[in-house]
C-alpha cells in the first residue's frame, strides 16, 4: 500500500501538471477559448458513453494486468503528445483525437486503479485506504500545479507531457510487485440484496458479467441512487468553486489573480485536511454524506455574503474540509456496498453519471450566475442543495415504518397455547 500510494502521488502530480498546461496549449494552437472548452468536453465524452463497458471489463479481466496496461497506454499518449509538441506537428484535429483516446482509456483505468488499491488492505481498512487515496490526490494536485509552472518556464510545454508519461510508466512498473491481501475484498461478505433483487446477483454465484447486471444492481439499490442524487446536486450547484469563487474574488471582492490563487491554495489545503479526517471513518453511510453535503452548502451560503477576502478565506477552509470528508465517505460507500464481482460495473455506472454532472454543471451554473451574479449563485445554489437534501431526509423518514412490539398483559398459562402473530 505504501508503494501504491507513492506511485499514485507521482501519477497525480504528473496528471495535474499536464492539465495545468493543456488549456494553455490549446489556446496557443487555436487562439480560441471555445476550442479549449471543446477539448475538455471531447476528453470527458468517452466517460459518458463507455464507462459502463469499461467497468464490465474491470470485472472480467485480471485487475493488476488491466491497471498496468491502461497506465502504459496513457503514458504512450502523453509521450506521443510531447513529441508532437516538440516537433511542432500538433494541430487541433490531432489534439482532439488524443484527448478522446485518453478519455476512452480512462474509463477502464479509473475503476481498475481504484479497486486495486482496495485489494491491498484488509476489508475493515478499505475506508482508510480510500482516505489515503484522497490525501494523495490532493497532495499530487498541489505538487503538479506548482511543478507545471517551473517545468514550462524552464523546459517548455512538451516537457510537462513527457513528465506525465514517465509518471504513468512508474505506476505501471510498480503494479507487478503489489501483493493484494488474500480475500480482503473479493472474498468479502456481499451486501444484502435490495428488495426484489435476484439472490444470485447479491451472493456472487452468478457468473454473468454483463453491463446490464451492474446497471440493475445500481438502480435497485436505494442507497446508491440516493448517493448519486446527493452528489449530483452538490456537483452542479456547489462544487464548481473554480468558477463561482473566481468570479466572486475578481468581481465583488475586487481581487486579482493572486487573490484567487490564495483561495485555491486554501481549498487544496482544506481538501488535504478533510482527506486525513475522512481516512478515520470506519463505516460511513449515505446519511453522513448527505449531512456533510448540507453543512457544506450552508457554509457556501454564508460565503456568498462575504464582505471581504479575509472573511471568504475563513469560510473556504471548512467548506473544503467538509467537502473532502463527504467525498471520502461517498467513495467508501460506492466501492464497498456492491458485492466484489459487481464493483467494476457499479463504478462504470457511476462514471457515466459523474460525467453527466461534469458536462451539465458548468453551463447550468454559468446561466445561474448570469441571472443572479456570483453572490446570488453561491447563495441560491447552497439553498438548493440544503433544501433538496433536507426534503429527501424527510421523505425517507415518512416512508420508514418502525416495528411495533405487541405485549400481552396476561401471562400464558401452563398447558395453554401461546399467542401467535397474525400473518
Amino acid at each position: 500500500m505504501r508503494w501504491w500510494s507513492v506511485a499514485n502521488f507521482v501519477s497525480n502530480a504528473g496528471t495535474w501538471m499536464q492539465l495545468t498546461v493543456q488549456n494553455l496549449l490549446v489556446l496557443q494552437i487555436t487562439g480560441s477559448a471555445a476550442a479549449t472548452g471543446l477539448s475538455m468536453s471531447v476528453q470527458a465524452a468517452p466517460g459518458l458513453l463507455m464507462s459502463l463497458a469499461g467497468g464490465a471489463a474491470v470485472d472480467r479481466w485480471p485487475r493488476k494486468l488491466t491497471a498496468a496496461v491502461s497506465q502504459g497506454l496513457l503514458g504512450a499518449v502523453a509521450f506521443l503528445t510531447a513529441v508532437l509538441v516538440a516537433t511542432d506537428q500538433l494541430n487541433l484535429a490531432i489534439l482532439m483525437t488524443l484527448a478522446a483516446v485518453t478519455g476512452l482509456v480512462a474509463t477502464v483505468d479509473g475503476p481498475a486503479c481504484s479497486l486495486l488499491g482496495n485489494d491491498l488492505v484488509r476489508t475493515e481498512d478499505v475506508p482508510s485506504a480510500i482516505g489515503v487515496g484522497s490525501l494523495v490526490h490532493n497532495a499530487g494536485r498541489l505538487a503538479g500545479a506548482a511543478l507545471a509552472g517551473i517545468t514550462v518556464g524552464f523546459l517548455g510545454t512538451a516537457a510537462a507531457y513527457a513528465a506525465n508519461g514517465f509518471s504513468f510508466l512508474f505506476v505501471a512498473a510498480v503494479i507487478p510487485f503489489l501483493r493484494p491481501v488474500h480475500n480482503a475484498v473479493r472474498g468479502a461478505k456481499p451486501a444484502p440484496a435490495a428488495a426484489g433483487e435476484r439472490a444470485h446477483d447479491a451472493d456472487g454465484s452468478d457468473d454473468d458479467m454483463t453491463v446490464r447486471q451492474g446497471v440493475m444492481f445500481f438502480l435497485r439499490r436505494p442507497r446508491l441512487v440516493a448517493l448519486a442524487g446527493i452528489t449530483g446536486i452538490s456537483a452542479v450547484f456547489g462544487r464548481n468553486y473554480g468558477l463561482t469563487l473566481a468570479v466572486l474574488v475578481t468581481g465583488p471582492l475586487a481581487g486579482g489573480a493572486g487573490a484567487f490563487g490564495t483561495v485555491s491554495t486554501v481549498l487544496a489545503v482544506g481538501g488535504i485536511v478533510g482527506a486525513v479526517l475522512g481516512a478515520r471513518l470506519r463505516k460511513p453511510s449515505v446519511r453522513l454524506v448527505g449531512t456533510l453535503a448540507a453543512v457544506g452548502a450552508l457554509l457556501q451560503v454564508v460565503a456568498g455574503f462575504s464582505p471581504s477576502l479575509a472573511v471568504l478565506l475563513v469560510l473556504v477552509l471548512p467548506m473544503a474540509v467538509v467537502e473532502s470528508v463527504s467525498d471520502t465517505a461517498g467513495t467508501t460507500v460506492l466501492q464497498t456496498d456492491p458485492p466484489a464481482h459487481l464493483r467494476g460495473r457499479v463504478l462504470g455506472v457511476w462514471g457515466t453519471v459523474k460525467t453527466s454532472w461534469g458536462l451539465a454543471g458548468p453551463p447550468a451554473l454559468g446561466l445561474l450566475m448570469e441571472l443572479a451574479g456570483a453572490r446570488g449563485a453561491l447563495v441560491s445554489g447552497g439553498l438548493i442543495i440544503a433544501g433538496t437534501i433536507g426534503a429527501g431526509f424527510v421523505l425517507r423518514r415518512r416512508r420508514t415504518t418502525s416495528a411495533v412490539i405487541v405485549r400481552t398483559e396476561r401471562p400464558v398459562l401452563a398447558g395453554q397455547p401461546a399467542l401467535g402473530t397474525a400473518a
